[in-house]
C-alpha cells in the first residue's frame, strides 16, 4: 500500500466510533448485514437471535461521521463441560459495508467489543471464521485447547475461541449453539 492509502486508513480508524445498538436501529443493522453478505441468511439469523433466549443485547455498530458502516453481535451459547454447561458468547455475524471493507474497521470494532466483554461473566467467545483474519485479533483454533466444535461441518481452523478474564483451565468441552444457528442453516459449510 502506498502512504496515501495508509493515511486514509488511519483517518478512518481514528473516526470510527463503536456504539451499542439502540432500540429502533434493527433496520439499519439488517441493511448493513444484507449489504455486506449480499444475501438474507445472516439477516434471518440476527432476527431469530433477537427473539430467542440467546439474545443478550450485545449488538454493536461501527459509526463514521454519524453513519453506521459496520455491525457485530455476540449472543449466548453454552460450553458443555464434564461438570456443567457454562454460558459463553458467540460472535456472529460481523459485517462491514463493502465500501468500507479492508480498512481495519471490522478489526477495530471486534477488538473494542472484546474489551467491553472482558468486564462480563462469560469466560470465552467462540466463532466460525477465517483463521487468517481472526488470529490477528487474538482468536485461536478451538481444537488446540480441547474445545469441541458444535458440528463436523465446521473446519478445524474455522472453529476459534478468545479467552476472557473469567476463563478457568477446567473449562473444556463441546460448544453448543442456540437454536437460531441451526434453524437458519448458519452452521459450518453445507451445500
Amino acid at each position: 500500500m502506498n502512504g496515501r492509502n495508509e493515511t486514509a486508513k488511519l483517518s478512518v480508524m481514528q473516526n470510527l466510533i463503536v456504539t451499542a445498538e439502540k432500540a429502533g436501529q434493527e433496520p439499519v443493522v439488517a441493511s448493513i448485514i444484507r449489504t455486506a453478505f449480499g444475501k438474507d441468511k445472516p439477516v434471518h439469523l440476527i432476527e431469530r437471535l433477537r427473539s430467542s433466549t440467546a439474545w443478550r443485547g450485545l449488538s454493536f455498530l461501527g459509526v463514521i461521521d454519524e453513519i453506521p458502516v459496520a455491525h457485530v453481535a455476540f449472543t449466548r451459547g453454552w460450553l458443555d463441560t464434564p461438570a456443567k454447561a457454562i454460558e459463553v458468547l458467540i460472535l456472529s455475524p460481523v459485517s462491514v459495508l463493502p465500501g468500507w471493507q479492508r480498512q481495519g474497521i471490522g478489526s477495530k470494532l471486534i477488538s473494542e467489543c472484546l474489551s467491553v466483554l472482558a468486564t462480563r461473566n462469560e469466560p470465552i467467545v467462540f466463532l466460525e471464521g477465517d483463521p487468517n483474519y481472526y488470529c490477528r485479533l487474538g482468536f485461536l483454533p478451538g481444537h488446540t485447547a480441547g474445545f469441541l466444535s458444535p458440528s463436523p461441518s465446521i473446519p478445524d481452523g474455522a472453529f476459534q475461541y478468545f479467552l476472557l478474564p473469567k476463563y478457568e483451565n477446567r473449562m473444556t468441552g463441546r460448544l453448543v449453539y442456540s437454536d437460531p444457528f441451526w434453524e437458519t442453516g448458519c452452521v459450518g459449510r453445507r451445500p
